[in-house]
């Protein structure tokens, strides 16, 4: 593997089909003779058929399960079979439909039609032909979905949606990317561990981009950016009227993931609810919404990534081990920057090119130095955040050791002796303090500098009890 990993050229793959899952049925036919006839010979070529005898039960039915194809005969009791196919049209993932009658006639074939039936038979029907088209109508069904797929794929290039690279020459993390790929193809769940800016979340894309559901999508949610209502609506999604201000059905994260890689950042953020709701959707497939009866199909690999210890969590009561063990079949720990520090000259050189323009400008020995020296507490993000600002504010086409903001003297720190060394704490206390004055105490800029989230610096400050000058500093930024 080279140090720049390129993570491979667009796949043929197509998303995993659904081909060898029966095809699910519902028969809506009063006449239960009929009804019974018609059950007994599509289970017996492989289907899975729900009967309904009257247009009530089969609405009911329709928006308590999925069906791909529904045969719905037009004469039943309660509810006509147009009144029926009329309705469940305005759900979000209705079934192909097949209309029959025993009285049919040009205009009822027509309104079904308009009202957006696959097809019309009137009886007597032969059960070849019962069979042929329900096969079509699901392959339909199925075309349309990947159809759909495919729109959104190709809506994502256009918007520059890259190949994910992974830019590495340190070993221990060059057999961390080794397991990414052969674990990639998998639909098993990941756990990424590792300190914020580390890059979970490119690696979660990596072994998005290296599976068999490159071509569906990838959909990320960061759980801690969310009250808990929040959080339980983007994930599972919403029903009409399911409290105040849900005007209108709202279709979650895990069904607009369908068929490809849900990731979930700072998975330690979901309580101990959301967390039972989600073991339960990937252990039975299925889920409801908010204020829903309708159950939704799930199909996507799960990702999640956390900068805590979960174990630790588990024992205080704060995760639920089974949950954990659901997520955690396969464990990706990443290193911090400090560790790979070979990789600073590398990365920095990448971020210039990605910043500096045409004639990118170039590291002075020194300035490598200090890249070289320093800890790097927001490890690759705070990197790439120095960088964009060394490009910016660059002289004549270089970047010398005093351009970079980053505290250390480069023959200073040489010559330290051992009772001059500070520990990391105190380098991580004396950088933060340094930030913001620099910034003014303008925490979202400092933080931006730091490669840190807000909430991470407000923490910070906490921590190291850091107080707002009573006047504002004068920042640089």
């Amino acid at each position: 593997m080279p140090p720049l990993s390129d993570a491979g050229s667009d796949s043929d793959t197509t998303p995993e089909s659904t081909a060898t899952a029966p095809i699910r049925v519902l028969i809506a036919e009063d006449e239960a003779h009929l009804g019974a006839i018609l059950e007994q010979f599509l289970v017996a070529r492989g289907f899975t058929v729900t009967t309904a005898r009257d247009g009530l039960r089969a609405l009911d039915l329709l928006r308590l399960e999925q069906f791909d194809v529904a045969l719905l005969d037009i004469m039943m009791p309660g509810m006509d079979g147009l009144e029926v196919l009329r309705q469940v049209r305005e759900d979000p993932s209705p079934p192909e439909v097949i209309m029959i009658t025993g009285a049919g006639t040009v205009e009822t074939a027509i309104a079904a039609l308009k009202l957006g039936a696959y097809d019309f038979l009137s009886k007597p029907y032969r059960m070849a032909e019962i069979e042929s088209l329900v096969r079509r109508a699901w392959e339909k069904r199925v075309l349309a979905r990947d159809n759909a797929v495919l729109h959104t794929l190709q809506a994502r290039r256009d918007h520059g949606d890259a190949t994910p690279v992974f830019i590495t020459q340190f070993a221990p993390l060059r057999a961390v990317l080794a397991l990414v790929e052969k674990v990639a193809p998998s639909s098993s769940p990941v756990l990424i561990s590792g300190d914020s800016g580390t890059g979970k979340d490119l690696i979660a894309r990596l072994l998005h981009h290296w599976s068999g559901r490159a071509l569906a999508p990838f959909v990320d949610l960061n759980c801690a950016t969310l009250a808990e209502q929040g959080l339980e609506t983007e994930l599972f999604g919403v029903e009409r009227g399911a409290f105040a201000g849900a005007d209108r059905r709202k279709v979650g994260l895990l069904e607009l993931a369908t068929g490809g890689t849900l990731y979930l950042d700072n998975v330690a953020d979901l309580d101990l609810r959301l967390q039972a709701k989600l073991l339960r959707a990937l252990e039975t497939g299925s889920f409801y919404r908010v204020g829903g009866s309708q159950k939704a199909d799930v199909d996507v690999r799960i990702v999640a990534a956390t900068t805590r210890d979960l174990g630790r969590m588990v024992a205080s009561g704060g995760m639920r081990e089974d949950f954990l063990h659901r997520i955690n079949t396969i464990r990706v720990q990443l290193p911090t920057l400090r560790e790979r520090v070979t990789d600073v000259p590398l990365l920095a050189e990448h971020f210039l090119a990605e910043f500096g323009g045409p004639t990118p400008p170039r590291l002075t020995g020194e300035a490598v130095a200090v890249l070289e020296r320093y800890r790097w507490p927001g490890n690759v993000r705070e990197l790439r955040n120095v960088m964009e600002r060394a490009a910016l504010l660059a002289q004549h086409g270089l970047i010398e050791a005093r351009d970079l903001p980053l505290g250390v003297d480069v023959g200073a720190a040489a010559r330290a002796t051992p009772t001059q060394l500070f520990t990391l704490e105190e380098l991580e206390r004396r950088h933060i303090e340094s930030v913001l004055v620099r910034t003014g105490w303008h925490q979202g800029r400092a933080a931006e500098l730091l490669g840190i989230s807000p909430k991470t610096l407000y923490r910070k400050i906490r921590e190291y009890g850091f107080e707002r000058p009573d006047r504002p500093t004068g920042g640089l930024l």
